[in-house]
This record gives structure tokens, C-alpha cells and sequence, in this order.
């Protein structure tokens, strides 16, 4: 059986609707677009099978293979929504308000059962972000915070709290993915010269610290990102300061730190000084792939043991994408950086394409795992607003442009369960489009009339490093080395590769002329001059004559000489007269 088409939501100034992906792109017919102007909010459930929009009157769930309407509610303030892991709960949230005499306002976080439309429990939830509780995937327990607890509910009971787990000052929770036992990673800011502290936890062992599976802690720390990998082993911490007291960066300072549920934890040592800007999961759980460093940034991929594996080099980059499959990535410059993409095949370490999304604000990949949609959307961008679909060979197969006065607020593919569509083999040849190639070439660097006429020399402020794999050779229980390390062994090579020469160049001018057969001969003495400080001389004029050989040998190979260097050659007929004059004296 072939496996099915996947949709993608597009929501704009013009209403909601649907798409067909790859490979007819036209628009959905069973989904009816809504052409409202308020559309708030929308989202699929995690299997793909409902999908749930707010329309400025009502929240609707539709199924998305039929379109027949599963439930409506009249919450036309609604401007957040989601639907829990096995779609029995729809969860909606609506900004918080109090009334005028100060009085605190009614609950504005509602769960709603989906087959009944009833609503199960509400909450008071004033800040907008994190107000979605957290289920896990069989739905067996429900989290949310409240204060300085976490509170557990079972079976969605929401009428019982099942267990807490109490920190003082808790301020972020993750429960891990997947099926049971069930894992919870939770963040307590340090306070009065006292450090911030990850701790893992195992459902429902929560006595204290003892019983926790693994403990983390560090300073330098406003707040931190938790990522659990897809197979809950371990959890990734991105600790972040909002100011760097070296004033070294302006984003503040970021530190990377690994944490598994065996107990074990280390700093993720980052070769490049500078902020770090993306870190992401390859979902076989295996390893991870960092961005970070000052631009150009750097992109390694790193083991479970937190030694690196592959050095993507430098280039204008920010994000990193896995495909669904975990075989292809994506290293992205979007933002304040062009939208220079390059993708790779992860197995053998090779570029596949570098395709360039202008003025992308959004990046997805279809869960086919060989597409991907690129999107600017208003309001990070006003201007330009539209979306392409590529393939990651680099082919642009549909592409977009919301008209003149219009906008574009989101697009979102339609997920679908892990094993519907099984990794394909990676091809390098790019793919058949109808469409051309309409990216705009960079405009040409301003050169001054003096300078039009004449070769053009690099500008660059920094020399991009090439990739480099740092896996140890088979039969080689060596760690790679650092980048200090290798640098120094360069060093040291150079200079032992230069004594060698010279002692070559020595023997060569001392070395006797070859003995015709049969005649005896003795082996003619160094000619000297017998006064030290001219023998000194010619040594010196006859080294500054080789350093201008080896400069006029750099110049023929196209290197470009700086001016000091340029000024030496011209220098190359004095020496010459005047080693010769040295020489013509004895």
C-alpha cells in the first residue's frame, strides 16, 4: 500500500486551507477553506487524524480524512489550542483577564473531552507561555506546574492530584517522550550563591534527591532548555545567561551539558567560543548536532560520550533540521543571515545540495523525510510573504507568493505516526522541477574605479575551516585531537620538515664533487675568508636570497605577497652585488 499524501495547513489574511504535498500541490478539496479573516490558531492532532482551528467564533476538530466535524465549541477568545496525545482532551487557552473592582478573573485554561464536549477541569493559567499541561504518549499522566510544584493526574482525572513533586523555586519541567516508565527532567534556578540544578526523576519516585536518576548542577545560569532524545535516555541542557559579564557576546553566555538517566553527566566540550545557536536530537537517539561559536559558526556532531564525531566546518549558520528518519540534515542561516541551506547526507558525511531560502523565517521538514517547506511569514516579515516546498536535492517544486497587501501567518505540515513512510536511499542528482531557478544572484562588492581594473583579491575576515571527520581510524584507539592540538602538531611538523631541509641545503654546499674512477682525491675544505664578521655577512645575505626564492616561488603559484614582501624581491639585485662583492675580496 502506498503511503499517504500529507497536507499542509497554510493560514493567512485570506483564511484557512489546505494544500496536497508532494506531488500535485493543489489545494485540498475535502478540507472546506475558511475564509474568515480572525483565524487565531490551529493544530493537528500528533497521529494527523483531527485537526482543530479557532476561527474568532468557534473551535472547531474536523476529521482530516473526511472533513465531517467532530465537535464545536463557542469559545470565540481562544487563541491557543492543542489536543492530547491519544486525542480524548482538546486544551484551549485565552489571555487572562481580572474584573475592574481587582477581583482575581475566572479560569482562562479549559480541558475539554472530545467525544462529549464537556469541559473536565479548568485552571487559572496567566502566563502564555508553557500554559499547555504536558501528557505523556499513552496519556497515563498528566503534569503541569503550579508554583513551586509540579502536580500529577492519572488517567485524566483532573479532579485528583495523584502525586507532586515538590522543589522549592521549580521553574521548568519536560516529561520524556515515549512509552512507560514515564521520566521527568526539572530545572531549579540557583539562588544566594547556590548553583542551578537538573535533576531526572522516574514516575512516581520522588523522595527527595537520593531518589532521583541522575543530578546536574551548574552556575551561570538564568534559564535552561531541556531536550529529551526520542528513546528517553538522556536529557541535553542548554543553560543561558541573559548577559555576558566579559562582554564578550550580546546574546549573554550558553553552556551545553548531557545528562543521562544511567547517572551519568558531562560539559559538552565546544571547540569555538561564542553563543550557541541551535542543538538538536538525530532521532535514532544516538547522537546529537550542535551550532555555535562566533560567525562563522561552527556545526559538529557529537556521541553519547561527548566526543565529536563529524566538524561540519564554518559557514553563516543558526539551525539545524534532522529529517524524520534521522539520514538527511539541514544546516539553515535564517534570521539575520541570507538563508544559505546545506544539506547532508549523515551515513557518508557528503553535501547533497546548498539551495537558498531568502528571507526564510520558517523551515520544516514534510514527515516523508525528502521534503521541506520554507516560509516567510508576517509578523517577523511583512514583505514577501510566501512559501516554497523543496526537495532536498535542492529543486524548488512548488512555490507561493501571497499577493500585494496581503499576509501569510503559518504554515504547519500534518504529522504522522513514526514507520508510515520508510527512509528511502539518498540520491545526489537533483530532481526534475517545473519551475526555474528564480533565487536573485548576490549583488557584486562596491569596488572603487582605481580598483575595477585589477585582479580581485579576498576580502574575507576570516578563512571558512573545511569539514573534518573526527571519528578514530579503524585500528586506532587514538581520540581525535583538539583543534589546539592540531594546530600544534602542524606547527611541529613544519618545523621539523624545515631543519630538514636546511640540513639538506648544507650537506648539498659542503658535499665534495664526485671522484672520477681510479683517482684518489681529498675532499676540499669549506672556503673561508678567515675573518669571522664577513663570513657572517654572506651567511646572513645568503639566507635573506633564499627567503626571496621561496617569495618569488609563492608569487608564480598565485599566492597575493603583501607590500613588505614585495619591497624584499626588489632587494634581490643589491644583495646579489653585494654577496658578490663579498666574495670577489678574498
Amino acid at each position: 500500500m502506498a503511503p499517504p499524501t500529507p497536507l499542509l495547513a497554510v493560514r493567512g489574511s485570506k483564511g484557512l486551507y489546505m494544500v496536497n504535498g508532494p506531488p500535485s500541490f493543489t489545494e485540498n478539496t475535502t478540507f472546506k477553506r475558511d475564509a474568515g479573516k480572525n483565524c487565531k490558531a490551529f493544530t493537528f492532532s500528533q497521529d494527523g487524524s483531527l485537526f482543530a482551528w479557532c476561527n474568532g467564533e468557534k473551535v472547531n476538530i474536523v476529521n482530516v480524512t473526511s472533513a465531517e466535524l467532530v465537535r464545536s465549541f463557542d469559545l470565540p477568545k481562544a487563541v491557543c489550542l492543542e489536543l492530547s496525545p491519544k486525542n480524548i482532551i482538546l486544551a484551549t487557552w485565552q489571555a487572562y483577564t481580572t474584573a475592574n473592582d481587582g477581583t482575581a478573573g475566572v479560569p482562562n485554561l479549559q480541558l475539554y473531552d472530545v467525544k462529549t464536549g464537556k469541559c473536565l477541569k479548568s485552571f487559572i493559567q496567566k502566563k502564555m507561555q508553557n500554559w499547555c499541561p504536558c501528557w505523556a504518549e499513552d496519556e497515563s499522566i498528566c503534569a503541569r506546574s503550579v508554583n513551586n510544584e509540579i502536580h500529577f493526574f492519572e488517567k485524566n482525572e483532573f479532579n485528583t492530584i495523584a502525586n507532586k513533586l515538590h522543589l522549592q523555586k521549580v521553574s521548568d519541567f519536560v516529561l520524556s517522550p515515549g512509552s512507560q516508565p514515564n521520566k521527568v527532567a526539572v530545572y531549579v534556578p540557583g539562588s544566594k550563591g547556590a548553583p542551578s540544578f537538573v535533576r531526572l526523576y522516574q514516575y512516581p519516585n520522588f523522595g527527595g534527591p537520593q531518589s532521583a536518576l541522575a543530578n546536574k548542577s551548574f552556575f551561570k545560569a538564568d534559564k535552561v532548555t531541556m531536550l529529551w532524545n526520542k528513546k528517553a535516555t538522556a536529557v541535553l541542557v542548554i543553560a543561558s545567561t541573559e548577559v555576558d559579564k566579559t562582554g564578550a557576546s550580546y546574546y549573554g553566555e550558553q553552556t551545553l551539558h548531557y545528562i543521562a538517566t544511567n547517572g551519568e553527566s558531562a560539559v559538552v566540550q565546544l571547540p569555538k567560543t561564542g553563543p550557541i545557536y541551535d542543538v538538536v536530537w538525530n532521532p535514532n537517539s544516538t547522537e546529537f548536532c550542535v551550532v555555535y561559536g562566533f560567525m562563522p559558526a561552527k556545526a559538529t556532531i557529537f556521541n553519547l560520550k561527548c566526543d565529536p564525531v563529524f566538524d561540519f566546518g564554518t559557514g553563516p549558520r543558526n539551525a539545524v533540521y534532522y529529517n524524520p528518519p534521522g539520514h538527511i540534515l539541514v544546516l539553515a542561516g535564517f534570521g539575520n543571515l541570507r538563508g544559505q541551506m546545506e544539506v547532508w547526507d549523515v551515513k557518508n558525511y557528503k553535501i547533497i545540495s546548498k539551495p537558498l531560502g531568502s528571507d526564510s523565517t520558517y523551515f520544516a521538514w514534510c514527515p516523508d523525510g525528502e521534503h521541506f517547506v520554507t516560509a516567510t511569514c508576517a509578523p517577523r516579515l511583512r514583505v514577501g510573504n510566501g512559501y516554497k516546498i523543496w526537495h532536498y536535492t535542492g529543486s524548488v517544486l512548488h512555490q507561493y507568493e501571497v499577493p500585494v497587501n496581503e499576509e501569510l501567518w503559518q504554515v504547519s505540515w500534518q504529522p504522522f505516526l513514526d514507520g508510515i513512510f520508510p527512509a528511502k536511499a539518498v540520491t545526489y542528482q537533483a530532481v526534475p522541477s517545473e519551475l526555474p531557478n528564480a533565487e536573485p544572484k548576490p549583488a557584486q562588492a562596491y569596488r572603487p574605479p582605481a580598483l575595477r581594473n585589477k585582479p580581485v583579491t579576498s576580502s574575507k575576515l576570516h578563512e571558512d575551516e573545511p569539514p573534518q571527520n573526527m571519528k578514530p581510524q579503524p585500528g586506532s584507539s587514538d581520540k581525535p585531537l583538539s583543534k589546539t592540538a592540531l594546530k600544534n602538531q602542524r606547527k611541529h611538523e613544519a618545523k621539523k620538515a624545515a631543519k630538514q631541509e636546511a640540513r639538506v641545503d648544507g650537506s648539498q654546499e659542503s658535499a665534495p664533487p664526485p671522484a672520477t674512477q681510479n683517482v684518489p682525491c681529498n675532499p676540499m675544505p669549506a672556503v673561508t675568508s678567515g675573518d669571522p664578521e664577513v663570513d657572517k655577512k654572506i651567511k646572513n645575505l645568503k639566507k635573506k636570497l633564499k627567503a626571496i626564492e621561496q617569495l618569488k616561488e609563492q608569487a608564480a603559484s598565485g599566492k597575493q605577497l603583501e607590500k613588505n614582501q614585495l619591497e624584499k624581491i626588489q632587494k634581490e639585485g643589491s644583495l646579489l652585488q653585494e654577496l658578490e662583492d663579498l666574495e670577489l675580496g678574498f
